[in-house]
């Protein structure tokens, strides 16, 4: 059987309205046609041209995502898995079309193995609604991307977020999956063991396959326990630079940050004018947090203090209590909005790389001067603790010519990161946004992806046009 490359990927309208049809009697109401709905399944939170799928799906047991990819499978029609809409790189637009099968009715926790240190969940179930779940366990689960995202989403991103650099990303924390392939086949890749031998790794290969694979339908996770203690604090710098070092030297000395969230001078200002209580000095910061015993923490925290002082580090502010590390965090994680609050009626176009801890400040400083080439706002954010920073290019959305330097610039950074031996996307994923790069980040790997692809999907029906060309 032979794939269907991206130029020959035209849907026959008669499949289309069959498909639709048998959908109908399997799911009734559960699919829907409706332009209103159709159009929030039709794009996502980046600056992506939306395109609406022909129906929407809203399964509610893997029987029935089986079901559905049948059906789709019969008739050659595409399908889109949907979680709550949050990505970045295009991923859940779908390009040509089909069936947007959005999990969100798939959303029960369906065990959770205390004394394992593990939780079993459906795809729909979101990140806080699973430490909800979890507080009475003393457990958690630790990938915080900061949206709300479902936990199917982030494994089919392989998400990660502020607590990587302690815990992992998605990639760490999935121990096994529940996977329904393009032909409906139901398949469990991976256990609950902690470790395995036994044949290809095929959970890892889900993990970041963004939908181009399988239907992601149950997932087993990884959880930790609560630490007894936790300090949050932010610390002002006269330059990145010194953020930057101090954080490598502090991983360097083995000094086990929980979270460390690096925010420029530019994205302190827009941090100011969006939350009016914050009032930090418009310096590079770091946010931290440690986690630990009462005494490891203050250890930690006497530790870093140290290493700042190296680097001039200046008006450390800590917060023990709960309130006042959420009202921190929540700060971090609306850094997209204060951005934006930078200049008025503007639109973005959002970016991500990552590169080795040792070359981090040095792509930052060329990331910054070619912001400066461009003449545009960009407030820059990072996971310093591994790498990974992320550019809000801000631009007029009634100039094109400003559209078309924001996409410049972005290219640009992405081209700097690999030149310093890192990736075009530590976080985001590639989607379409990303899939340019693909070839000179991966080389000859790149079609052996593709090779993947056409293996498990040779309809090319799986969210066709992402991640891979298909020859």
């Amino acid at each position: 059987m032979i794939s269907r490359t991206e130029k020959e990927f035209e849907m026959n309208e008669g499949n289309a309205a069959l498909a639709i049809s048998a959908l109908k009697d399997l799911l009734g109401d559960r699919l829907s046609t409706g332009e209103s709905i159709r159009e929030i399944h039709g794009r996502d939170e980046a600056y992506s041209e939306p395109a609406l799928p022909d129906a929407v799906a809203f399964p509610e047991s893997t029987q029935e995502v089986s079901q559905i990819m049948k059906i789709c499978s019969q008739n050659q029609v595409p399908v889109v898995p949907f979680g709550i809409g949050t990505s970045l790189e295009g991923h859940i637009i779908p390009i040509h079309g089909g069936i947007s099968v959005d999990t969100s009715r798939m959303n029960k926790v369906i065990q959770i193995h205390e004394s394992d240190l593990d939780a079993v969940v459906q795809p729909g179930v979101s990140r806080m609604q699973l430490n909800d779940e979890l507080r009475a366990t003393g457990l958690m689960f630790t990938v915080d991307p900061g949206a709300d995202a479902t936990i199917g989403g982030m494994t089919a991103t392989r998400a990660s977020g502020t607590n990587t650099v302690r815990y992992g990303t998605m990639r760490e924390n999935v121990l096994a999956l529940e996977v329904v392939l393009p032909d409906g086949t139901i398949i469990n890749t991976g256990s609950r063991a902690r470790k395995s031998s036994s044949g290809y790794d095929l959970t890892h290969l889900f993990v970041g396959s963004e939908g181009t694979l399988g239907i992601i339908t149950e997932i087993t996770v990884r959880l930790f326990g609560q630490p007894d203690a936790i300090l949050a604090a932010t610390c002002a710098y006269e330059t990145v630079d010194d953020a930057v070092n101090s954080v490598i030297m502090a991983i360097q000395m083995g000094l086990p940050l929980a979270r460390v969230e690096l925010l420029d001078e530019m994205q302190m200002k827009g941090m100011n004018i969006f939350n009016p209580d914050l009032n930090l000095p418009e310096k590079p910061h770091l946010f931290l947090e440690f986690h630990g015993s009462n005494a490891s923490v203050k250890e930690q925290v006497e530790l870093f203090e140290s290493i700042g002082e190296e680097f001039g580090v200046s008006g450390f502010e800590w917060a023990t209590k709960v309130e006042d590390r959420n009202r921190l965090w929540t700060a971090r994680h609306n850094a997209y909005y204060a951005g934006k609050s930078l200049r008025k009626g503007c639109d973005s176009v959002v970016t991500d790389c990552c590169v080795p801890i040792s070359a981090l400040a040095d792509c930052i400083a060329r990331t910054k001067e070619l912001i400066d080439q461009a003449g545009l706002i960009a407030p820059i954010v990072g996971h310093v603790g591994d790498g990974n920073f992320h550019l809000l290019i801000l631009f007029d959305p009634n100039d094109p010519s400003e559209l078309v330097r924001a996409k410049s610039l972005a290219s640009d950074v992405n081209r700097v990161a690999l030149s310093f031996g890192g990736t075009v996307t530590g976080e985001h994923g590639v989607g379409t946004g990303k899939k340019i790069y693909m070839l000179e980040e991966h080389g000859d790997a790149y079609a052996l992806m593709a090779t993947l692809k056409r293996a498990i999907d040779p309809e090319n029906i799986m969210n066709p046009g992402k991640i891979v060309e298909v020859n």
